[in-house]
């Protein structure tokens, strides 16, 4: 199947990192990392959700987390440089980055933003992230990932939420 080349595909195209695009039916009505783990057959945790912060000294950061756990902002903050970190504005996502809710990559966005990912990426031998549309994850090692996007690893998750819900 021919999958549409995204931004973020084609960045990856041209650093020569191997990885696979992986379709999903899109539910407007449920956009979170949970239901597209679940649509491409992944452990929650394996699936890493793109989040969008602004540090009060750095200004707008990517953080890519586990789909079953909530970002620690304290914890970015710290790593990144900064004294505070808040979620953007829902409004400000596609002006800032050039994605929508649920299509959001770290990689080729408008702007290359710096951007953290949660340590346990390590773990896996293979993680999904956003391809920059809803319905498209990029499949690729997690070091393949970090060189892409120049990122930081720290600890940026709070306790995962599977037990909490």
């Amino acid at each position: 199947m021919k999958h549409k080349k995204t931004n973020a595909a084609r960045q990856l195209d041209n650093l020569k990192i191997i990885y696979r695009l992986c379709e999903y039916e899109v539910d407007e009505n449920n956009l979170d990392a949970v239901h597209v783990a679940n649509s491409v057959n992944m452990p929650t945790d394996q699936v890493f959700k793109t989040l969008v912060i602004r540090g009060d000294k750095t200004g707008i950061i990517f953080a890519c987390i586990p789909g079953d756990h909530e970002l620690d902002l304290k914890a970015l903050a710290k790593v990144s440089g900064n004294k505070s970190a808040e979620m953007i504005h829902m409004k400000e996502l596609l002006p800032l980055t050039g994605y929508i809710r649920g299509g959001c990559s770290p990689l080729g966005a408008k702007k290359n933003y710096p951007v953290y990912f949660d340590e346990t990426a390590l773990t896996w031998n293979e993680i999904a992230i956003s391809a920059g549309m809803r319905g498209l994850q990029i499949l690729a090692a997690p070091q393949d990932l970090i060189k892409a996007t120049k990122a930081t690893v720290g600890g940026l998750t709070m306790q995962s939420m599977k037990g909490l819900v």
